[in-house]
């Protein structure tokens, strides 16, 4: 896998190098007939999606480095056809986890309703590819298997209550994804987190001391009201009427959470791009403090932080035409930079391609496709 990705950072940095091997490559990429705004990247060590940037921009390119090494003899780095499969396998392992991570960084939208489907993905990904006869391969799998099993084995159960309040999936998607992983426990999980859920959705739905006290002043002040209104011709008394609906919600046993689970999820394909957060809004009048439990939940970020580039710092230190410098250099730099350059305020149109986030709502059907 070294010499693949070696050879392949070497040739982008070789053709842009100098001006005139960047006209040369641009004449080589025009003669196979590359029609791409895109072009090459390297990666930094500081980043590692940029690894897969780089090897999905290469591989775009791999005829043009083709070309090119017919007319500059001066180019050595050219990979092997077996390299360039192993580069194009390296891309297809990588591709998912990109498109995740771009997807739970977001923060114009929520992602909490996200977590569950996204992290059954990326286990189930590595379990389809942990016996793979690529020996690069299953040690790469290997050893992120190995990572993903410490922090992710233990799946996050007031995430995955938040995967329940997402209203086209509910417990259906805890289902789905807890019996594909091991059938003989999903029941018992599922049902763990739905008993947590209705522990939690008590713990919501009693009453504080500030609101027992206004909840009192209003029933007296309708109570008032009722009275007054009751002693007129017709003789009418809601009291009663109330009571009687009173009752029969209490003998029906069903809570809002119940009467939410009892009813069938939204479909999935007409409403792949459901603001979640709208809805539970909309529907606070039939739902009321299972709403308030919801938005909660909802408000959960996946990640530590809402987008990477809080604490992104390898574009502020290595870029395209800086990115080989040894690890102790670029701690000095890191460490140094204050009393370098002082503080100055950071320009995100200088630090490249990071996790990009679209300001509308993610669609259901590319993320779980």
């Amino acid at each position: 896998m070294g010499d693949a990705l070696g050879k392949i950072r070497d040739s982008i940095k070789f053709v842009q190098a100098s001006e005139s091997r960047g006209k040369l490559f641009a004449s080589c990429v025009d003669s196979v007939g590359i029609n791409l705004r895109a072009g090459l990247t390297l990666d930094v060590s500081t980043r590692w999606n940029s690894t897969f940037k780089m090897l999905d921009r290469a591989i775009k390119y791999r005829f043009a480095f083709d070309s090119y090494q017919g007319i500059d003899p001066i180019y050595k780095f050219l990979p092997t056809t077996a390299e360039w499969d192993l580069g194009i396998q390296i891309c297809e392992l990588l591709q998912p986890f990109d498109e995740i991570t771009n997807l739970i960084s977001g923060s114009t939208y929520p992602t909490s309703n996200l977590y569950f489907m996204q992290v059954y993905k990326i286990e189930y990904w590595l379990r389809a590819h942990e016996d793979n006869g690529d020996h690069v391969i299953f040690e790469m799998v290997e050893a992120m298997k190995a990572k993903f099993d410490k922090y992710w084995h233990d799946y996050s159960e007031i995430l995955a209550m938040a995967a329940v309040c997402d209203p086209r999936f509910k417990l259906s998607l805890l289902e789905f994804c807890f019996t594909n992983l091991d059938p003989s426990t999903s029941q018992q999980k599922v049902d763990n987190v739905k008993d947590k859920l209705n522990l939690l959705f008590k713990a919501y739905s009693k009453p504080t001391t500030q609101s027992s006290q206004f909840v009192e002043n209003l029933q007296e002040a309708v109570a008032g009201v009722g009275d007054s209104q009751s002693h007129g011709k017709a003789g009418i008394n809601y009291n009663d009427f109330n009571n009687f609906r009173k009752k029969n919600v209490t003998a029906s046993g069903k809570s809002a959470l119940d009467l939410y689970l009892d009813e069938p999820p939204i479909d999935v394909e007409m409403f792949a791009s459901l603001n979640v957060l709208d809805y539970w809004k909309d529907n606070s009048h039939r739902f009321g403090e299972l709403s308030r439990m919801a938005c909660d939940l909802l408000s959960i970020p996946i990640t530590t932080v809402a987008s990477e580039s809080s604490f992104s710092i390898g574009s502020r230190v290595l870029n395209k035409y800086r990115s080989c410098l040894l690890p102790r250099n670029v701690q000095a730099l890191i460490c140094a930079r204050n009393w370098l350059r002082g503080f100055e305020p950071y320009d995100e149109s200088e630090s490249g391609e990071v996790h990009g986030e679209d300001d509308n709502l993610p669609s259901i059907e590319s993320s779980t496709s």
